[in-house]
């Protein structure tokens, strides 16, 4: 069985340095923390402490990974948890990843010392195989992001069916250039609107054109610059459905600050209905996501498999998604109706 002085001389650095990394304490650089969390991993060592309780021993936290704090999707989502959690007696710690595989991975440690009774992972990073053997020290939960490959419960929002009755909505608008702006290439959310999106132009017999397609838009100036992308095409489109209403929020603030008419000139639907939504001019159609009631469920099946120790199994929870149609896509008159 390998010991801390097995790590601290793999890792090429002195005990007390590895016993601080260990231990959390702050004043460590993220350089050493990551040389001994690798010589860990490749030791398969475990500290003492955690090894003799590993299958007793209960923290009553809770760990949620995040990509983005301040993202107000992952924000609200925190919140609801954070308030769920506690009314079961549990603390909730926030894991924020910004979206870095390496970071994700230092996280799971947390879990792997047993710092932690279970790890909800609201975004994912790394394949499922890297993230899979951290199941071995204790129940993972997905809320959000989803893998299909991840045999543990999923607690998700129907992305197929939110992104095509946006852009359905879009299409009866009589709009047939439509842009897209999609978040990360790893996110299967991601892909699943992008999946909605295609499904919409396919029923309008329109071929997804790839000059339309925007991704890595996460905020608010990723769509300032995704404004001036679209009209810098020789046929821009006439309207953009986006994947957060952050970047809808950064495009129509753009639109008006150039003179174009939104939705007359350009219409514009966000996702999230966030608050953002209605405080914009115009206020923002969108696709609203019961967070609330997602986070609830994600913290009740994580306290759930922590009793139980049965989590090794894929269970999903899928939730319904609706559109809000506001003035970002038809007159104020007719968003009123």
């Amino acid at each position: 069985m390998s010991t801390i002085e097995d790590v601290a001389k793999l890792a090429g650095l002195s005990r007390t340095t590895v016993s601080r990394v260990i231990n959390n304490h702050p004043y460590v650089s993220e350089d050493k923390r990551k040389l001994v969390i690798e010589a860990m991993n490749q030791l398969g060592y475990v500290p003492n402490s955690s090894a003799r309780s590993l299958r007793s021993q209960k923290t009553d936290v809770i760990a949620l990974f995040v990509p983005r704090i301040m993202n107000p999707f992952f924000s609200q989502l925190v919140e609801s948890m954070e308030i769920a959690a506690a009314e079961q007696g549990y603390q909730l710690i926030i894991c924020q990843t910004r979206y870095s595989p390496e970071k994700e991975l230092n996280y799971m440690n947390l879990l792997k010392m047993k710092q932690v009774d279970g790890v909800v992972l609201a975004s994912i990073q790394n394949d499922w195989k890297v993230l899979e053997p951290f199941l071995d020290y204790g129940p993972i939960v997905l809320c959000n992001e989803f893998d299909e490959q991840a045999n543990v419960p999923s607690v998700m929002l129907d992305q197929v069916h939110g992104a095509y009755i946006a852009t359905k909505h879009l299409l009866e608008q009589g709009h047939r250039r439509i842009a897209y702006c999609r978040g990360s290439t790893r996110s299967n959310v991601a892909s699943h609107r992008e999946l909605g999106f295609r499904k919409a132009l396919a029923e309008y017999g329109i071929e997804f054109d790839e000059q339309y397609a925007f991704r890595d838009a996460f905020h608010s100036e990723d769509g300032r610059r995704v404004f001036h992308q679209m009209i810098a095409l020789s046929n821009p489109p006439t309207a953009v459905f986006t994947g957060s209403d952050e970047v809808a929020a950064g495009i129509i603030s753009e639109a008006n600050k150039h003179g174009c008419s939104v939705p007359e000139q350009l219409a514009v639907v966000g996702f999230d209905n966030q608050e953002i939504t209605e405080l914009m001019k115009p206020t923002i159609t969108t696709v609203h996501q019961p967070v609330d009631k997602m986070a609830q469920k994600a913290l009740e099946v994580m306290i759930e498999k922590i009793h139980s120790r049965k989590y090794k199994q894929r269970e999903v929870y899928e939730f319904p998604l609706k559109l809000i149609v506001r003035e970002s896509t038809v007159s104020n008159k007719l968003a009123k109706l």
